[in-house]
C-alpha cells in the first residue's frame, strides 16, 4: 500500500480482498488495483505475480489519452469535432477509405465519427481481410508484426465499411490511427512527442512513456491465456501509439485519470458533452459516447440501489482507468490478461467496492 488519507467510507480489508480475488480466475496471473475517492482517500495493492509499482501496456486506456488531447486542441481552437478529416489527411489517405456498396462517404467523415466510433470504416484488426483472416488474428498466436497507417490503409480499403457514417457505433483501431495523424498533422510534431509535452510533462508522470523500442523489457510481460504473449514489433509502430502504445504505473495512470475528470486539459463541464452513448458488443459489452466508455451494469447487479455511472476505458491487456462520480471513486490498475477474461475480474472488483462504499453525507462530484 502506498497512502491512506483518513476521511474514507472504504474498509481496507475490504480492498485487499478484491484485489486478491481478481488474481482467483484462470490465468489471471496478476494483478493490481489502485483506489482514490476524491482527495480524502488513496489506496494501492497488488496480488499474483505484479507489483504495485510494475510498469504495464495500458493498450486502450491510451485513447482516454487521445481524448484529452483532442479536446485540448478543441479549447486552443485548433480544430472541431464536427470538422470533416479530409481537412487534416492527405488525398491518398483519404482516397476510397469508405466506399459502401459503390457510394463514396469518405468525405463525410468527421473528427467526431473517429473518436466516437462511428465513422463505419472498416477495422483492421477484427474485420476479415481478403485472405480471410482478421488483422488481429495472427498477433494473438503471438506472431509479431507491425501495422503501420500504410498498412491499415491497403488493407481496409480492400473491406467493405461496416456502416454509413453515423449510423451506428463499432470498436474500431482504425479510427485512432487516424486519429493519431490528424494530431500529428495539426501539432506538428509526432504522437509520441504530443503525450509528452501535452500530459506527460505536464502531469510529472516519470514512468509513464510510448513504447518505442523493441528491445524495451521494463513493462511486464503480459499474457493471453495461460502463454506469455511478446510483441514489441506491433505495440512500438507509431501507427499503434494512439489505439494502445502507452506504458504507465497504476499510480500514474491514476494521476491521469483524476486530471481528465477535474478539468486539467478542457473544461470539466465538457464530461457532460461527451455521453452520446451507444452500446458496443465487441470486444466486450461497454457503452461508448465520444472518446468514453461507461460499463454496461445489469440491473441485477444492485437492483434496489442502482449503481450509476462508470466512466472512463477499459485496455485489451486487461488495463483499466474508471471514474464513479456518484461516490468521487477512481478505479486504475490491471490484470495483465489479453484474452478478455480478466476484465470481468477488474469490473466484479470495483462493482464490490462501489457497493461497500456508504455515499450517505458524502458530496457526489458528478460532472
Amino acid at each position: 500500500m502506498v497512502k491512506t488519507l483518513e476521511k474514507s467510507f472504504i474498509d481496507q480489508s475490504l480492498l485487499n480482498q478484491a484485489v486478491k480475488q481478481m488474481v482467483k480466475n484462470k490465468n489471471n496471473f496478476g494483478a493490481v488495483l489502485c483506489v482514490e475517492q476524491g482527495n480524502d482517500f488513496s489506496w494501492i495493492n497488488s496480488a499474483g505475480n505484479l507489483k504495485v509499482n510494475d510498469q504495464f501496456f495500458i493498450t486502450s486506456v491510451t485513447k482516454l489519452f487521445v481524448t484529452a488531447v483532442i479536446l485540448k486542441l478543441r479549447a486552443e481552437n485548433r480544430l472541431h469535432l464536427d470538422d470533416k478529416i479530409s481537412i487534416y489527411l492527405s488525398n491518398d489517405i483519404m482516397d476510397g477509405i469508405h466506399v459502401l456498396n459503390g457510394v463514396d462517404y469518405s468525405n463525410e467523415i468527421t473528427v467526431q465519427h473517429l473518436i466516437s466510433n462511428t465513422s463505419g470504416i472498416a477495422d483492421y484488426f477484427f474485420q476479415k481481410q481478403a485472405n480471410g483472416k482478421a488483422g488481429g488474428s495472427n498477433l494473438f498466436k503471438g506472431q509479431d508484426e507491425a501495422w503501420p497507417l500504410e498498412k491499415t490503409l491497403e488493407s481496409i480499403k480492400q473491406i467493405k465499411p461496416q456502416f454509413k457514417p453515423e449510423q451506428k457505433a463499432s470498436y474500431c483501431g482504425t479510427n485512432y490511427q487516424l486519429l493519431g495523424r490528424i494530431i500529428e498533422n495539426i501539432a506538428g510534431m509526432s504522437i509520441k512527442d504530443v503525450f509528452k509535452s501535452y500530459i506527460f510533462d505536464e502531469l510529472n508522470l516519470s514512468k509513464t512513456y510510448v513504447y518505442e523500442n523493441e528491445n524495451d523489457t521494463k513493462p511486464v510481460s503480459l499474457y493471453y491465456k495461460s502463454q506469455s504473449l511478446h510483441l514489441p514489433k506491433f505495440i512500438s509502430c507509431p501507427s499503434f501509439t494512439p489505439e494502445g502504445g502507452i506504458v504507465s504505473t497504476a499510480q500514474e495512470t491514476m494521476t491521469f485519470l483524476k486530471a481528465f475528470f477535474n478539468g486539467r486539459f478542457f473544461q470539466k463541464e465538457e464530461i457532460e458533452s461527451l455521453k452520446k452513448w451507444r452500446l458496443i458488443f465487441r470486444p466486450s459489452l461497454f457503452y461508448y459516447g465520444i472518446g468514453l466508455e461507461k460499463l454496461w451494469v445489469p440491473r441485477i447487479v444492485s437492483p434496489f440501489k442502482p449503481i450509476g455511472d462508470i466512466l472512463g476505458f477499459w485496455g485489451q491487456s486487461g488495463a483499466f482507468a474508471f471514474y464513479h462520480p456518484k461516490r468521487d471513486l477512481y478505479f486504475t490498475g490491471t490484470v495483465n490478461q489479453s484474452s478478455g477474461i480478466g476484465h470481468n475480474s477488474a469490473f466484479n472488483a470495483m462493482i464490490k467496492i462501489i457497493k461497500a462504499v456508504d455515499d450517505r453525507g458524502h458530496k457526489s462530484n458528478a460532472p
